[in-house]
């Protein structure tokens, strides 16, 4: 089978598109042959091996495993003879951040990990770009407490988590304004969203506007400079770590105190996030947005895209193996 291959942290030059031996499902696992996957912010820190911390996991000098990929969508080949939560021929869609190696045209995985069966409205590639930006957006959402007419700004409405944020939110019926830049005021808009603020001419943190929640779901700004912006009790959210990692300090010591504090929306509950997504997808309240669409023998170029910081929702990876 095909697979991108990095055999060194780094660069997307360093991957590579090889001939690696097909996986064989064990007793309790499924072989799924991979109709499309991702190329997302997780993927590029593992590449990348940044921060330094992940190589823990990752490998301290060269990758444990060579092939990423988070998430993926796709067909049930193969059961082991244990498995009975799927049949063969079931179109299976999963997540998992922790990494899939979706980026092959097969994978194996256990009958017990964060799956669920396709949507009969969905393709393959809108499945598999449903996932991992609902997933973390979903836990924004679950670390607070939502109290009638709450106002909630979210910052980078256009990414991958921050238009699944826009949906979740929409569904719950919350109030809220979203930051895009002009060319894609229209695009949030059809999201369900009234107001957008345009980052290209408004500056969002010097708004004379209060909010319950900023969440920051591109982590490009910071909790000092949202705090003009929050109510006295408001609640900062970021999807990144922040400068020198001040949102994970912040998320311990201002709770302590009773004004505006932040919040660190560790990610877990994976299945729950998909069962969510798949539930407003049946009801035709989730749509993620795709940017570009690339066959696997050019990931590279998504990576590198990916890595621009300009992507509108998702990079999807179709696999030619059909």
């Amino acid at each position: 089978m095909k697979a991108a291959i990095h055999k060194k942290y780094g660069s997307p030059n360093n991957l590579k598109i090889t001939d690696v031996k097909k996986p064989v499902p064990k007793e309790d696992e499924l072989l799924i042959r991979v109709m499309a996957t991702t190329v997302n912010r997780t993927d590029c820190a593992m590449l990348r091996a940044k921060p330094v911390i992940i190589r823990l996991m990752l490998g301290l000098f060269k990758p444990k495993n060579p092939i990423l990929g988070t998430d993926f969508a796709g067909i049930i080949e193969q059961i082991g003879t244990e498995v009975t939560r799927f049949r063969i021929g079931d179109k299976l869609f999963g997540f998992n951040d922790v990494g899939l190696s979706s980026h092959a045209e097969y994978i194996v995985i256990q009958q017990d990990k964060f799956m669920a069966t396709i949507p009969n409205k969905f393709s393959f590639e809108q499945a598999t770009a449903s996932i991992e930006g609902a997933h973390y957006a979903q836990n924004f959402i679950n670390k607070v407490n939502f109290k009638p007419n709450a106002k909630v700004l979210v910052n980078g409405a256009t990414g991958a988590i921050g238009s699944a944020l826009l949906q979740l939110l929409v569904a719950m019926k919350i109030d809220v304004t979203a930051t895009a830049n002009t060319e894609n005021i229209n695009l949030i808009k059809t999201l369900g969203v009234t107001q957008v603020i345009d980052y290209t001419k408004i500056e969002f943190t010097q708004l004379n506007e209060k909010f319950d929640f900023v969440f920051d779901a591109v982590g490009k700004s910071t909790f000092g400079k949202c705090r003009r912006i929050l109510t006295k009790k408001g609640i900062y959210i970021s999807s990144e770590m922040g400068p020198w990692g001040q949102n994970l300090v912040f998320a311990i010591f201002t709770p302590l105190f009773k004004g505006r504090k932040v919040v660190f929306p560790y990610p877990n509950k994976h299945q729950f996030s998909i069962d969510l997504v798949k539930r407003l997808i049946e009801e035709d309240k989730f749509n993620p947005l795709i940017d570009r669409i690339y066959a696997l023998n050019n990931i590279a170029s998504a990576f590198t895209y990916a890595e621009t910081g300009e992507k509108v929702g998702n990079l999807v990876v179709k696999m030619k193996n059909e």
